[in-house]
């Protein structure tokens, strides 16, 4: 699918968008340049229309020492089980060197697996069986002893010396009878508990073998991605992460496999988009025929290096010329004040920004606590404590659930239904920070109730009830098939960027922990 064109032939077709002195866009910027985009489009045309599975697709124009512009295409990870195929750039790591190593590793690793698939395990449910059997046992003894020393008990207030002495036996009987039971329980235990033990030794042993085993061939692996930069400079992949281990499938993303094909292919980088084709992850975060830019987790490191010598953009910082007097106060007294977050402001300093509303209202009052966040692109109402006991106590009412908040949100599509519940358990995502995936297994429990307000041109109008606090909780349940199923417009991560992300924290309502009345704060949402 290399797509052969002179400049004169890119610069009919767009005009504008191809300017003498051409620096290279950054890959993590939120939009393709128009020449990127156009050439994504084309691809799009020759792709299947109904995959049966989304994947990531990403297109590199790029010149020749000719002045030719050619377009290379390629995909993340494997496309229909395979590394390669007809029409995409070839994968990033060296072909032959990782024959050499992972077909072996591959059967090594099974045969390890197989090994402790195939340990006999029968004695585990054998002992346990007989665990519960001398548990029964033992429940059984005790009761009757129970019993036993009840009627000794009734028996000695009216007993003679020679009744006395027959109770007194009577109590060694059940003690012998005891010990009796333990003896016999301990010969009856141990021969299965040692056959246990040999087994369990046997799979700790291949176990550690196992994980030994696949961290060498992981870094085999890894050590087959020797990568290029714009100057020439190789790379290898545990270098660029180094002293971290590289996460998983850490150079296979479709803007490494682009890169690394152009400079071996001696052609010069000029634009760059990725976009995902086919349905949804489970994870959710991705839709249909959307423009994504390059991860920052797999690929930051990795585009820092290969970038490195060629005229590109830097990396987008993300951030809004803020007014200096905000935030604007809507509710004030002497142990808290509610605020109007405005976007583009941080609500609490991050790594490399410190301006943000605690910072602000720090400056402001001297002190100030805040008792949840809001998204740096939503806007909206703030809780913050004026002192530590005061925060204490709304965090306790936080976390029963006592304190109510209604969002406002457009959303980029029509909500399916016109109220419901969305419960998607989340997590960050590792590889693709701040994003948030639904993952049912190791993710948080996190509960929104929403309702149609609205519907209008092809956007739906809702209210948003969060009953439990997660990171882009509003943002995934929004845009995520299994809950609403249309992202908030304007949501750069989980949908499609806008002028803004139309959310906006509207109402706040509490019990306050001091003066125990009411208190319910409202700012109408400017959208």
């Amino acid at each position: 699918m290399d797509k052969i064109t002179t400049q004169a032939s890119l610069l009919a077709a767009c005009p504008l968008c191809f300017p003498t002195v051409f620096r290279f866009p950054s890959p993590f910027a939120r939009e393709p340049h128009p020449i990127a985009r156009a050439a994504a489009e084309r691809l799009m045309a020759e792709l299947p229309r109904t995959p049966r599975e989304g994947k990531m697709f990403g297109v590199l124009v790029a010149e020749d020492r000719a002045g030719r512009t050619t377009t290379l295409h390629a995909f993340s990870g494997m496309l229909n089980g395979s590394w390669h195929a007809d029409g995409f750039v070839p994968p990033a790591f060296d072909a032959r060197a990782r024959d050499a190593v992972w077909p072996a590793g591959e059967r090594e690793l099974a045969a390890l697996s197989a090994s402790l698939a195939a340990l006999d395990l029968s004695e585990h449910a054998a002992l346990a069986a007989l665990d519960r059997r001398h548990a029964t046992e033992v429940e059984e003894l005790r009761a009757r002893n129970r019993a036993n020393r009840a009627s000794r008990h009734l028996a000695r207030s009216s007993a003679t010396t020679n009744d006395l002495h027959s109770l007194d036996q009577a109590s060694r009987a059940d003690g012998a009878a005891k010990r009796t039971l333990v003896e016999r329980h301990a010969a009856e235990r141990e021969p299965l508990a040692r056959a246990v033990a040999e087994v369990e030794a046997q799979r700790r042993t291949i176990e550690v073998t196992r994980s030994e085993r696949s961290r060498f061939y992981l870094h085999a692996l890894f050590d087959t991605y020797q990568l290029p930069s714009a100057r020439g400079e190789i790379a290898s992949l545990r270098a660029l992460f180094a002293p971290d281990e590289p996460p998983g499938g850490a150079g296979d993303c479709a803007a490494p496999k682009l890169l690394a094909h152009a400079y071996r292919s001696a052609l010069r980088p000029i634009a760059l988009a990725e976009f995902w084709w086919g349905p949804p992850p489970a994870t959710g975060g991705r839709h249909h025929a959307a423009f994504y830019p390059a991860c920052r987790g797999k690929c930051g490191p990795i585009l820092a290096h290969m970038l490195d010598g060629l005229d590109a953009e830097p990396a987008p910082a993300f951030e809004r010329a803020v007014d200096p007097s905000a935030p604007a106060v809507v509710l004030e007294d002497r142990w808290l004040v509610i605020v109007d977050k405005p976007v583009g402001l941080l609500s609490v300093p991050g790594k490399s920004q410190r301006d943000s509303v605690q910072t602000r209202l720090v400056a402001r009052y001297g002190e100030a606590h805040l008792v949840h966040r809001l998204d740096l692109d939503a806007s909206g109402l703030l809780l913050v404590a004026k002192d530590r006991e005061t925060h204490a106590a709304l965090q306790r009412l936080f976390a029963c659930h006592e304190i109510d908040k209604r969002y406002v949100a457009w959303l980029d599509g029509q909500a399916a239904a016109d109220a419901g519940v969305v419960e998607l358990a989340l997590r960050v995502d590792l590889d693709d920070r701040p994003r948030q995936i639904y993952d049912p297994v190791y993710g948080k429990s996190a509960l929104t109730e929403w309702r149609v307000v609205e519907r209008r041109g092809g956007r739906t109008r809702v209210e948003l009830f969060p009953r439990t606090g997660r990171a882009h909780q509003l943002r995934v349940h929004a845009a995520h098939p299994l809950g609403i199923g249309a992202p908030i417009v304007g949501d750069p991560l989980y949908g499609r960027e806008d002028q803004r992300l139309l959310l906006h924290a509207e109402g706040l309502s509490f019990v306050h922990p001091h003066t125990n009345q009411r208190v319910v704060a409202e700012r109408e949402a400017p959208f």
